[in-house]
């Protein structure tokens, strides 16, 4: 074995063999030295590398506690104070008039009739007399059927009634002579009685031929179709030459009478004693507007209450009466309906918007003359519409924020914008 004291030797044969087997002892400081020389340099870049980064994160740290506790007043300069910033908002003045109390609900145009028109009996189409979408009269004929079979079954039914009412005469003479002659004796009380149960079975006869006569010549008239009502004809459902029947689903045409016409609306059921107060007097009046709420249509009046209350949604369906001459309102039409039920006399009233809610109850904010604004706890009476009738809490005149309030906190600087009003804001 080579010895390892030459330190080029020495370094050669421990590069050489280290891989395959341990160094000799005349090579253990100089390795030694080697692996400390290769891998103490990766520790030391390593921790100082964990050193910057932890004071990069202490310093971070510091930062933001220090922004955090910077007073909310202070800019970055020398303690210089930042303004606060003014919130924009609108304010009413309170007032006092005369208030109408609406009842609002979502109604339906109804018809006080719509009538298929159908035939009553069997045949062929031969003419319509109507237009569509016109005017039409009670009692016109809008269709005409095929008349000859029902002229035809008349004059058989009129000549049946003639050749049995012949045969009641002939009865009744015969029955006169049996008389005469029973009482000369000359033929049985039998005789006399079958001649009497002739002249009433005949009497039956002529009877029922009299009926037949009258239902010939009624189906002769059910063959033209006339209007049951004044209105104004839909589309058409047939056309001349088909075969109509009663059982016929869609009729010949639909009727529907539009003047006068009703609107059908709701409102919760907490207005009934209301409600009945007002129809005591005059009949309370209902105005139709278009269902976005921005045009009227008409005016009318209550005429019903109906009977029960729905018990699923808690509400109850009210009919008014409307002049429709200019055909303003249509069947089935969707419109927002709004019933006067009660005046208030000299009320305290704001816009509803100023209203807010929180857990301690109704308030408003106040503008005040510094521009500043003041909660104030409030009593509301009712809100109608988009007016609030106060109870308690405001006076006349005072300021009340509309707009604005949910940036707003007690003693908040505001910046003033006057509204539209109160009647505005109806």
């Amino acid at each position: 074995m080579r010895s390892c004291s030459s330190p080029t030797r020495t370094a050669c044969w421990c590069r050489r063999n280290s891989t395959s087997r341990p160094p000799a002892r005349s090579c253990w400081p100089r390795w030694e030295f080697r692996m400390t020389s290769e891998v103490k340099p990766r520790s030391s870049r390593r921790w100082l590398a964990g050193v910057v980064v932890l004071l990069a994160v202490i310093a971070g740290v510091i930062f933001f506690v220090s922004r955090q506790g910077r007073p909310a007043g202070k800019a970055g300069g020398k303690g210089g104070a930042m303004p606060e910033r003014k919130v924009p908002v609108l304010v009413e003045t309170v007032q006092r008039r005369d208030v109408p109390i609406v009842l609002e609900g979502l109604g339906t145009v109804t018809p006080l009739a719509t009538v298929q028109v159908r035939s009553q009996v069997s045949g062929r189409l031969m003419k319509l007399s109507f237009e569509e979408g016109q005017p039409v009269k009670k009692d016109q004929v809008l269709a005409e059927l095929d008349l000859r079979p029902f002229k035809i079954a008349v004059q058989q039914a009129e000549a049946t009634l003639k050749r049995d009412a012949a045969s009641l005469r002939n009865a009744r003479l015969l029955l006169e002579r049996n008389l005469q002659l029973k009482e000369q004796q000359l033929v049985p009380q039998q005789t006399v009685d079958d001649q009497q149960t002739l002249v009433d079975q005949w009497l039956g006869t002529t009877g029922i031929d009299e009926a037949a006569v009258a239902a010939a010549r009624l189906n002769l008239e059910f063959a033209h179709v006339i209007s049951p009502v004044d209105g104004i004809a839909g589309i058409r459902q047939i056309d001349v030459g088909n075969l109509v029947t009663p059982q016929d689903p869609l009729g010949i045409v639909t009727v529907t009478q539009l003047d006068p016409i009703s609107v059908v609306f709701t409102v919760p059921q907490d207005e009934l004693e209301r409600l009945h107060a007002a129809m005591g007097g005059k009949a309370p009046q209902v105005e139709a507007w278009s269902r976005d709420g921005a045009k009227l249509v008409s005016t009318g009046e209550l005429t019903v209450i109906d009977n029960q209350v729905n018990a699923t949604t808690g509400t109850l369906r009210l009919r008014a009466m409307f002049d429709n001459a200019n055909r303003t309102l249509w069947p089935n039409q969707f419109v927002k309906a709004r019933l006067t039920v009660e005046e208030k006399k000299d009320a305290l009233v704001v816009p509803a918007a100023a209203i807010q809610r929180g857990p301690d109850g109704a308030f408003v904010y106040l503008a005040k003359d510094d521009n500043t604004a003041e909660l104030r706890k409030v009593e509301v009476d009712l809100i109608t519409g988009q007016t609030a009738l106060m109870k308690s809490g405001l006076e006349e005149g005072d300021r009340v924020i509309t707009d604005g309030q949910a940036q707003l906190k007690p003693g908040a600087s505001i910046e003033v914008r006057q509204g539209r009003g109160i009647a505005g804001a109806q």
